[in-house]
């Protein structure tokens, strides 16, 4: 299956190019913060998208996603919401969390959680043998850094090393994107908003069942810049 993955469109999702393939997974983040953007503009998005599969979690700017997970599901219909849960999608297990480090006194705050136990207590939730997990954090010293301090969340690299998804998606710091494979599991940041507003494109690869992230590693190509810090 061709697996195209993108986050952090704050509304511009219209402005991004997406390539085609069989699942669509945006990792959070279509809003900028409380309300100014209805979720059904994002949902008219992906009804005109040509994937088959379209898997959505919420990000700290998705507030409407926040508020309740029944609402945030009939919000959305067009895609399947996950707020830690999973799906099986072609064989494929695809697992959704949207929570992440409070960061600071401006940022939007959806789905954040103080450091330590909150948030240990949702990665715990996170189960053994699926093929994707998707959160809008990063884990610790993986893709991390804004400027040069590094925002990932500690204990979601501890999950990360215990559970040891095939792959790990995710978006949240706009200064990094890319792929790149640590251990057993291959990250990738898709956040598509870059330097001065300019967008990137979503990345995609092509997996199946039993496809060693070796193999998708060697064969994922992008030649998409990699920009520097920018609001969360």
């Amino acid at each position: 299956m061709k697996i195209t993955v993108f986050s952090d469109t704050h509304t511009l999702h219209n402005q991004v190019n997406i390539p085609e393939g069989d699942i669509l997974i945006f990792a959070g983040d279509m809003n900028n913060c409380r309300g100014e953007q209805d979720v059904a503009v994002f949902n008219s998005f992906l009804e005109a998208q040509p994937h088959r599969h379209k898997v959505v979690i919420g990000g700290n700017h998705d507030h409407q996603l926040a508020e309740n997970t029944i609402t945030a599901k009939s919000l959305l219909p067009e895609a399947v919401y996950l707020q830690d849960e999973l799906v099986v999608i072609g064989g494929i297990t695809i697992y959704g969390a949207p929570w992440q480090p409070i960061f600071n006194d401006r940022a939007c705050d959806a789905f954040a959680l103080p450091r330590g136990k909150a948030l240990r207590e949702k990665w715990s939730m996170i189960p053994d043998g699926i093929d994707i997990l998707v959160t809008h954090s990063p884990p610790s010293g993986v893709m991390d850094q804004d400027g040069p301090v590094g925002h990932g969340c500690s204990d979601l690299t501890t999950a990360v090393n215990t559970v040891k998804p095939k792959y790990h998606v995710f978006g949240h710091i706009h200064g990094n994107h890319g792929m790149m494979k640590k251990g057993d599991t291959t990250y990738i940041n898709c956040s598509v908003k870059g330097r001065n507003g300019q967008l990137r494109s979503a990345l995609s690869f092509e997996y199946e069942p039993g496809t060693s992230p070796e193999q998708v590693f060697n064969s994922f190509q992008t030649t998409i810049p990699v920009f520097q810090n920018h609001s969360l």
